[in-house]
């Protein structure tokens, strides 16, 4: 009794400062959800698409991912940063070539974000940059444009199981649709669920959701990104999704 009850101070107390502790393997965070789709899915290969400065890679590491990870980014300025910070973990980290991912090849013009983390192919709506306002574009950059699928021949070894995290600020479904070789290998996928339409021409939750469950992926877990911290709206969410096995209905 005298444990819960200090265990039960300690808890208010950390709330009262902001925080809250929690056992990590019965939350929902984004480490210990990452960790148990790892187990499930046991992939060769991570994908790190969208990767700004790595953050997601060293997470994979960091949860005791064995195998290795590919890195794609887009923006020149931080792709030369994220270069050099998975230098210290080659050769298990490896950062392609700079492209933007999508659905064909050619060039395209990428709207950079003051933050880079909301950098984005398609136009800002008003909801995002409203809830995060370090969101807002900045400039524009012409980048360059690959399918997956091409890039994958040159960078990803054959026969390898992957997991595919896809965080490209509403653009998912354009690189998936330039992935039809690569999505055959893939064991488990993860990308950003919109709540709230937040960019223009961006699939909805339920279409991409439904997108998924089409190519024989089935829902994993949610893990909570991105709130208006005005009033705490909750507006983005990662879906987590691994292979249906073959006999299911």
């Amino acid at each position: 009794m005298v444990v819960t009850t200090a265990k039960s101070a300690l808890q208010r107390l950390f709330r009262a400062c902001g925080l809250e502790v929690r056992h990590l393997r019965s939350s929902n965070s984004e480490y210990q959800v990452l960790k148990d789709v790892l187990r499930a899915s046991r992939p060769d290969v991570v994908l790190d698409i969208g990767a700004n400065l790595g953050q997601f890679a060293q997470l994979v590491f960091e949860v005791g991912f064995r195998g290795s990870v590919i890195s794609f980014e887009a923006q020149p300025q931080v792709h030369h940063e994220l270069v050099r910070r998975a230098a210290a973990r080659a050769p298990r980290w490896i950062v392609a070539d700079c492209c933007a991912l999508g659905s064909a090849s050619g060039a395209i013009e990428m709207n950079i974000s003051a933050n880079s983390l909301s950098s984005s192919l398609l136009p800002m709506r008003r909801e995002h940059a409203d809830a995060a306002p370090t969101s807002r574009y900045i400039s524009k950059q012409l980048v360059k444009l690959e399918r997956l699928d091409d890039v994958a021949a040159r960078v990803v070894p054959p026969g390898a199981s992957l997991f595919m995290k896809i965080d490209t600020q509403g653009y998912e479904r354009e690189v998936l649709d330039g992935a039809s070789g690569v999505l055959d290998r893939a064991v488990a996928i993860q990308v950003e669920l919109s709540l709230v339409p937040l960019y223009e021409r961006a699939p909805s939750l339920v279409e991409m959701v439904t997108y998924l469950q089409n190519r024989g992926f089935q829902m994993f877990g949610l893990v909570p990104v991105f709130r208006d911290r005005r009033d705490g709206r909750l507006l983005q969410v990662d879906g987590i999704f691994i292979r249906r096995p073959a006999n299911a209905a």
